[in-house]
């Protein structure tokens, strides 16, 4: 079933009726608005997704103290068709070149209109506690992280891409670069991408070369090809087998049972 798409409409009942005509092989619903709405529901729409996903994120937080697993707390609220199960996955926060810009419009259109859209503001606030979070658990992990050898596993805001911006890589190697870490860094699209935005740390060419000597692995980007790593040629290749799964892909007790010190979000 193809998506829903929106015609704008005008005040020209010849041009609504043109409109219309150019959009009929789509074969999807057809929703006739003004300007003004039609701006509003892609900004809303976008935002609304953005929500869902620190919505995730703030459960897992809270999943995390209560000792749950944000994963089972998320697929059942899925089973809700209601709410649905798209977006609701917790991580290091969203990123792209989408969602953070439409949601800061959306708060400026709001403010223009003496609206505070506070909501959309704390969305915000949770979405950057997402990255503090990776970085809050490196510290737990390593204690103090200076001259520690970190390996980035991801880049790319998403995986299947070489897009780096907004992504969440960005800001958590920052972040992580100020306490002072050395940092490698792999990702099997977006590495010639995030050389121009990310410097002082190596880029990697093979995912294994990440864990030569390091301290610590973070996962950023959730790529097949990390699904399918080898884990005891990992583990043999790392200093200390410390594991930060920023996006869940592996099971936490396959992982201990493996030998590693393994850390995801909400669980």
């Amino acid at each position: 079933m193809k998506p829903d798409r929106v015609v704008i409409g005008t005040q020209s009942s010849k041009a609504q009726e043109l409109l219309i005509k150019m959009h009929e092989p789509i074969e999807a619903p057809i929703l006739l608005t003004n300007f003004e709405a039609a701006e509003l529901i892609k900004y809303a729409s976008n935002s609304f997704l953005a929500l869902k996903i620190s919505y995730a994120n703030a459960v897992a937080k809270l999943s995390e103290l209560l000792g749950a697993d944000a994963l089972k707390v998320l697929e059942g609220m899925g089973m809700d068709k209601r709410i649905g199960n798209m977006f609701l996955s917790p991580g290091p926060g969203y990123g792209g070149s989408c969602f953070p810009k439409d949601v800061k419009a959306l708060i400026s259109i709001a403010k223009d209109s003496d609206y505070p859209f506070s909501l959309l503001q704390e969305v915000e606030v949770i979405n950057q506690q997402a990255k503090r979070d990776i970085v809050r658990k490196a510290r737990k992990i390593l204690g103090d992280i200076r001259g520690k050898k970190i390996g980035i596993l991801g880049l790319a805001y998403k995986p299947n891409t070489d897009d780096m911006r907004e992504a969440p890589s960005i800001d958590i190697i920052s972040m992580l670069l100020n306490d002072g870490a050395k940092i490698s860094a792999y990702d099997p699209k977006a590495i010639e991408n995030a050389k121009e935005v990310l410097s002082n740390i190596t880029y990697a060419d093979d995912l294994y070369k990440v864990a030569d000597s390091a301290d610590l692995l973070i996962v950023l980007t959730e790529w097949n090809e990390f699904r399918e790593i080898d884990l005891n040629k990992l583990k043999s290749r790392m200093k200390a087998t410390n594991i930060i799964d920023g996006r869940n892909i592996y099971d936490p007790e396959s992982m201990r049972e493996q030998g590693f010190n393994y850390i995801g979000v909400g669980r």
